[in-house]
């Protein structure tokens, strides 16, 4: 009987350790590729595209990375857009959403354990040019 409770309890503790393990897994795999996403969004909405919603606005970043990401909660997934001047010779002038232009996104989304493992940020950036 005393065998079989120490066992039990280490059993219990490694499957929960990777049911924890694979949610993490699984969320991290949202988190970067809502980034790419994101990025890929905003490579495709600057400031020469043709659609409705051009130039995107990190706001409206933030609100594709969030329908495209199922599973989790969407109130809690931050996404923010950054456009830079690099190269400095193709991308001049302010907002920086001409093509040429770099745009970053971070999204970051808080894994919340539900076993005795602490609670940590998933985060990841993706960087691209901007190509219209």
């Amino acid at each position: 009987m005393v065998e079989f409770s120490i066992a039990a309890t280490v059993l219990l503790f490694v499957l929960l350790a990777i049911m924890e393990f694979g949610q993490a897994l699984y969320v991290y795999n949202l988190v970067t590729s809502g980034a790419r996403l994101g990025a890929r969004y905003a490579i495709v909405h600057g400031s020469m595209c043709t659609f409705a919603t051009c130039p995107a606005s990190s706001d409206d970043i933030q609100t594709y990375v969030r329908g495209v990401s199922p599973n989790i909660n969407p109130a809690w997934l931050t996404v923010t857009a950054t456009w830079s001047a690099v190269p400095a010779d193709e991308c001049n002038t302010a907002p920086y959403k001409s093509p040429g232009c770099l745009v970053t996104v971070t999204a970051s989304y808080p894994f919340q354990s539900f076993g005795p493992f602490k609670a940590m940020s998933i985060t990841s950036t993706s960087a691209m040019y901007i190509s219209r």
